[in-house]
């Protein structure tokens, strides 16, 4: 049975920010496995803000009374064997638009709350998939943990959706690996891993922890890197007489 992914890509820069250097390869490998995947990019698409009246829950049960690009986005998020969201880390957590789209989800929910793994919850409507959900995000500071926050809240949105979370594929020092794969330094590993990842992901619903750690690995010493951001930083600086 073919193998349905949706994958949104909330970084303002689309194909050409360094999320997407961890995202192509990861959707190279799933669509190797021949899995159906469609890719959405939030700067393209019109979605409001929840406005919080809760016409989804009551007056029209499983719909937004609001007309925009979520009539379109919603039932497939709903229909998705693998929800894929991937995000550059801003002020620790998903970028603004992603934020928004999240909020959007309540429809898929319904209004009572049920005791699920030991908390509350609101069930999901019948025609909602269980299925996996993989975070991809790209950090500019150096260290792993900067990533904490996110992984919390990834955890509860799988916990309001009922989905299992299958792992992160975690780019600290993110800018690095653009730049160093631009000069042909040895990251190819990386690459390999996000790839293997999504064929795993794809074939499996699992990624393996050796393949995760591989795309998260230390890429160059900490004041290493904190020298040429500085410097790259000075000079733009400069370069507009600040």
């Amino acid at each position: 049975m073919e193998c349905k992914v949706v994958v949104i890509n909330g970084s303002p820069n689309m194909n050409n920010g360094n999320t997407a250097q961890i995202l192509e390869p990861f959707v190279e490998g799933m669509l190797e496995t021949g899995a159906d995947v469609e890719t959405y990019y939030t700067r393209r698409l019109e979605i409001n803000p929840c406005r919080g009246e809760f016409h989804c829950w009551f007056k029209t049960p499983g719909k937004c009374f609001q007309q925009d690009d979520m009539q379109m986005l919603l039932p497939r998020l709903a229909a998705a064997d693998i929800i894929v969201l991937a995000t550059p880390l801003y002020v620790d957590g998903v970028s603004g638009p992603m934020k928004i789209m999240l909020d959007r989800i309540l429809p898929i929910g319904q209004p009572f709350i049920e005791i699920r793994s030991g908390h509350c919850r609101h069930p999901a409507r019948p025609n909602v998939k269980n299925g996996g959900l993989v975070l991809i995000s790209n950090c500019g500071f150096w260290e792993t943990d900067n990533f904490d926050p996110l992984l919390v809240h990834m955890l509860a949105v799988c916990k309001n959706l009922n989905r299992t979370f299958a792992g992160a594929l975690l780019r600290p020092h993110g800018p690095a690996l653009k730049e160093m794969f631009q000069l042909g330094a040895p990251v190819d590993d990386i690459i390999s891993a996000a790839r293997e990842a999504g064929r795993q992901m794809a074939a499996q619903g699992k990624m393996s922890d050796t393949l995760l750690q591989t795309v998260r690995r230390e890429l160059l010493p900490r004041q290493q890197y904190l020298e040429i951001v500085n410097q790259r930083i000075r000079q733009k600086l400069d370069a507009l007489g600040r």
